[in-house]
């Protein structure tokens, strides 16, 4: 009935993590990805360019998986696969699965220590807008392909434990079908019973902006700097930064 689409604050907040939150892809995914290369005898690593293009795959265990394959370099109790077949980007070989699977949770490791130092800072104008969110008592929540405890430990590392507990958070393997699927966008409406007419998701890039309007939400997409050059057909509006374009919670509701 009507009284379902009433939201306090007149809508919901559901912010991506990577590239939204902070410049995490570059800054702290990349360098830990490195860290477990290096750690492994990989014999490879991922600069900043080069990362920016695999970034177009979603999901830590599957770019490994697109890396290796694309250029032949898995480890060599890896060469001989039972089967080069891949179900959802993995590989359904037992022993690269493995492999990536164990890199993949070092990598969050690692990344975790990293984000719980502080080094990872925030995106400009982050913070104000949660702020704004929590006086008006509009929910939100951060909906993420990454990992949870990577992502919580974000949260509550740069924002503080008032903040962190105000959010609700829709992550990692939650659901199946990673962005661009709207599956997370979904959940999270289905979970916070919140009609999609009244949710603006915040996003950065264009897989992620695709998901947003496959759920039938309102997107805003902040560029981050894997992401200025990508295809954000369909987004309700586009800023280099939330705090440049002076983005507040009336902003937002404007794209309702």
């Amino acid at each position: 009935g009507a009284a379902t689409d009433v939201v306090p604050g007149g809508l919901a907040l559901l912010f991506d993590c990577d590239g939204v939150l902070a410049d995490t892809e570059r800054d702290g995914h990349r360098v830990s990805f490195n860290k477990v290369f290096e750690e492994r005898g990989l014999g490879y690593s991922w600069d900043v360019d080069e990362y920016g293009r695999l970034c177009e795959v979603g999901g830590g265990k599957e770019r490994m998986t697109f890396y290796m394959n694309k250029n032949k370099c898995w480890p060599e109790d890896c060469t001989n696969p039972t089967t080069e077949a891949l179900v959802k980007g993995l590989p359904v070989d037992e022993t690269r699965l493995a492999l990536v699977k164990s890199c993949h949770a070092r990598k969050t490791e690692l990344f975790q220590e990293l984000i719980g130092s502080g080094v990872v800072p925030l995106r400009p104008g982050i913070l104000p807008l949660v702020d704004e969110a929590i006086a008006a008592g509009a929910p939100h929540a951060v909906c993420s392909t990454s990992n949870e405890a990577a992502v919580r430990t974000l949260v509550q590392t740069l924002m503080g434990e008032e903040r962190y507990a105000s959010f609700e958070f829709f992550c990692g393997d939650c659901v199946p079908a990673k962005k661009p699927a709207p599956d997370v966008y979904n959940l999270a409406a289905s979970t916070m019973k919140l009609p999609k007419g009244k949710c603006v998701v915040i996003e950065d890039s264009g897989i992620g902006c695709k998901a947003a309007k496959a759920a039938g939400m309102a997107c805003l997409v902040t560029t981050s700097t894997y992401t200025v050059d990508e295809d954000f057909s369909g987004a309700d509006r586009i800023v280099p930064e939330l705090e440049a374009a002076e983005v507040k919670l009336a902003d937002l509701r404007a794209l309702l």
